[in-house]
């Protein structure tokens, strides 16, 4: 058990950095779907310097507010839900969206936001919430929060796809600025 809410932070950021991200930062393989074998995932923690014993993974993985990663129904795999960088294929089915999601950003990307859209950049999808507290607290990560409210319904019916990852987020792959609403 992690009794330091440090080392919990820094155990699921690296998950995400490698699971996400760089699985070759200690020589990791993911499948077409993202999984990662846990005893490779655990024999090669050990073998780059960050041990983590598969109760303390499984903790980190219960405790993440965010709900990043998850277990194969048989336990022997593990995954991150969604925001990965790496090619992978998370099997997620077009799902008709709520009336409106959100957008937390920072201010300081207002003027290209206005201008483009919302991007989804190096990441598979542009992440959306299905409320404004959650919004609110991802805008904050990057400075002075704004919420960008997105008229789902209305994008739908304009053909675009949204998509529900296991924790909730939902995702598409591009909010045209004329979607974008501000002041929420």
């Amino acid at each position: 058990m992690i009794t330091d809410e440090k080392t919990r932070k820094r155990h699921s950021k690296f998950l995400s950095l490698l699971l996400r991200h760089r699985p070759e930062t200690i020589g990791l393989v993911l499948d077409a779907e993202g999984w990662a074998s846990v005893v490779e995932l655990l024999q090669k923690l050990e073998a780059h310097d960050h041990p983590m014993s598969r109760e303390v993974l499984e903790e980190v993985v219960a405790t993440n507010v965010k709900q990043r990663f998850r277990f194969s129904e048989d336990g022997t795999r593990i995954r991150a839900n969604q925001g990965h960088s790496v090619s992978v294929d998370l099997g997620y089915v077009a799902q008709s969206p709520p009336e409106y999601l959100y957008h937390g950003t920072a201010t300081k990307n207002l003027a290209s936001i206005r201008g483009q859209g919302l991007l989804k950049g190096t990441r598979h999808h542009v992440h959306l919430s299905a409320d404004l507290v959650t919004a609110k607290a991802v805008g904050s990560r990057h400075g002075v929060p704004v919420i960008l409210r997105v008229p789902a319904k209305a994008m739908e019916t304009a053909g675009y796809e949204f998509f529900l990852s296991d924790n909730g987020v939902w995702l598409t792959d591009h909010v045209p600025s004329q979607f974008l609403q501000e002041d929420y």
